[in-house]
């Protein structure tokens, strides 16, 4: 028999199973399909069926992910033990691993800006994949254009500092700026075995060439004329512009950018010194030249990179071809595109000098630094990496796939506050007696730390903080319970204060009377609060006093807010970065 109280029963079955799965929103036609799954015979009366299910679904989602949960372990025990385990994704091998001795990777980033969530693959991958074949990983700074994508010293460190918060720790260090010498010696091996050549012609004539497939004048002239005009150059014969290096290709390649390919040129260095070495040298590699050089050097087995480099792989292997040499395995994955999300490093530059946004940290952007002050944890950014992995379709990743893998990780050490904004007074009148009341921090781990209040009334009278967007909950409610305290009888609600009388404090009455669950903090013992929303919206309230005992960078849950990173505590003032709900 179908009675009103058994459907309500199994609806509210599945529709906690399905909060608790998905981060505490319940889903109504989920929960519909799997009730008419069980019970067929409810398909005669679905328009009824469906509309105590959407009730229901509402009903819970009002409750907080914690609430949920514990209701669900009360109430339907046996649904707890259903919960699907997902196996941790792991990488696929690395390919023809068996030719190397040793499997080398490296991350080479340039340090013209701070590192952000496009750069997490080939980081990430490149360690993993080092580390999962006991090998070794690198870290290289492609630092060799002074003039246009211009180094700056402060990224160096920054750019480490994001890796080691990664844990991607790396086995060496080479920064390209330093190896000017190592390049110099093999543009000149290469200009003598005529691999590359000394380019002197007008760009626009030279691009005409190279259209038509045909040689430049200077192409054809003999290597020991080239090293002539090679000497030259670093005698500082010519200026910037007037010469350039060029690899020798075969001049009908399907792609024109292939075709003779530019290797090293002159930069005015008196105008654009180098962060690091100043003006000490005029010619500079650039990356086709420095990046295979390096790779072969340094015995890179492996290189992972997205697919936007495979034409400088083609233009490698010419020269390697010339130094007979075996180019690395090379992985090129698809493109990752994030919506909302700005991947551009000089955009990202472009905003902070507009002043749009207030630095490499301002949650607005997508920087890992930004990504860190916000509460997203390494151990998230390490999953996503894995599971998007080096496949070389494009992808696309949101912040809500980001958000559900990192609430997993903080969800278990982000101890629970209370966090009242747009606050209202709340005076309970007729309590007769002391109130103290121990909360957990948090409602799976009671070995924490209690949450401690004692509440003494002032003539049957205490005094609390509520927020005024409870009042739209209470309005019409007689019977309130008061989050981990008492239940209260709403007498009137005014512009400034609302009023209520002490009701004891069973929490079997309040489930009875159908009680809305307010949060509250003591008037007197509180902490003013900040809470800085990803788009730098404040929100501006009151915390209870045990948030001050919270260390600067943990994370923690506001009760019915969300998830935030502690970033300072001054001025009496607790400052958290929002991370998402």
């Amino acid at each position: 028999m179908n009675t009103k109280d058994e459907i309500e029963l199994l609806i509210n079955r599945y529709a906690l199973k399905n909060a608790v799965e998905h981060d505490g929103k319940a889903k109504s036609g989920a929960i519909l399909g799997k009730i008419l799954n069980e019970r067929p015979e409810l398909k005669d009366n679905i328009k009824n069926i469906t509309e105590l299910v959407v009730k229901v679904t509402n009903d819970l989602n009002k409750l907080s992910f914690d609430e949920q949960r514990k209701t669900l372990e009360e109430r339907f025990p046996e649904k707890i033990s259903e919960k699907k385990e997902t196996k941790q994704k792991i990488l696929p091998p690395l390919p023809n691993t068996d030719k190397y001795p040793l499997i080398v990777t490296r991350f080479s980033p340039n340090p013209d800006c701070v590192l952000h969530i496009g750069s997490i693959r080939a980081l990430i991958l490149s360690h993993d994949y080092a580390r999962m074949h006991k090998g070794k990983f690198l870290l290289r700074f492609e630092d060799t254009d002074p003039r246009l994508k211009k180094s700056v010293l402060e990224f160096y460190d920054l750019i480490r500092e994001d890796i080691e918060w990664l844990e991607c720790k790396w086995d060496a260090e080479f920064i390209q700026s330093d190896r000017l010498p190592i390049y110099y010696e093999h543009v000149k091996k290469l200009i003598e075995i005529d691999g590359a050549y000394v380019c002197n012609c007008d760009p626009l004539v030279f691009k005409d060439k190279l259209l038509a497939c045909k040689p430049c004048d200077c192409r054809i002239k003999s290597p020991t004329e080239q090293i002539n005009r090679w000497e030259k150059m670093l005698e500082g014969h010519y200026k910037e512009g007037e010469a350039i290096v060029r690899v020798k290709t075969i001049l009908n390649h399907p792609n024109p950018a292939v075709r003779d390919w530019p290797a090293l040129r002159i930069i005015d260095t008196d105008k654009h010194p180098h962060p690091r070495v100043g003006s000490k040298y005029h010619i500079w590699p650039l990356y086709n030249f420095a990046c295979g050089i390096d790779d072969h050097l340094l015995e890179i087995s492996h290189i992972i990179r997205g697919k936007e480099h495979y034409t400088n792989m083609v233009r490698q292997r010419y020269m390697y071809d010339y130094f007979k040499w075996e180019y690395p395995e090379a992985i090129h994955y698809g493109r990752l595109k994030i919506p909302g999300a700005t991947l551009s490093k000089s955009k990202i530059i472009e905003s902070i000098r507009e002043g749009l946004v207030t630095g490499f940290s301002d949650p607005r952007l997508a920087t890992l630094i930004a990504l860190k002050r916000r509460g997203i944890m390494p151990e998230t950014l390490r999953k996503i990496a894995t599971e998007i992995g080096p496949k070389p379709v494009d992808s696309q990743l949101s912040w809500e796939n980001i958000y559900a893998t990192n609430r997993k990780i903080i969800d278990k050490v982000s101890n629970r506050y209370f966090f009242i904004s747009n606050p209202i007074l709340l005076t309970v009148r007729e309590v007769s007696k002391k109130i103290s009341q121990s909360i957990p921090k948090h409602p799976d781990f009671p070995e924490r730390n209690k949450r401690i209040f004692k509440i003494v009334p002032i003539k049957k009278a205490i005094k609390l903080i509520i927020s005024r967007s409870d009042l739209e909950i209470i309005r019409g409610k007689k019977h309130i319970r008061l989050m981990g305290l008492f239940n209260i009888l709403i007498d009137e609600i005014n512009v400034d204060e609302v009023i209520a009388t002490y009701r004891g404090e069973s929490h079997i009455e309040a489930k009875r009377a159908n009680s809305p669950i307010i949060q509250w903090v003591p008037e007197d013992k509180n902490v003013k609060t900040e809470v800085i929303m990803p788009d730098m919206k404040i929100f501006k309230g009151l915390s209870e006093q045990s948030l001050e005992d919270e260390p600067i960078n943990n994370t923690v849950q506001l009760v019915r807010f969300g998830f935030g990173r502690i970033d300072s505590m001054e001025n009496e003032i607790i400052r958290i970065f929002y991370t998402h709900s």
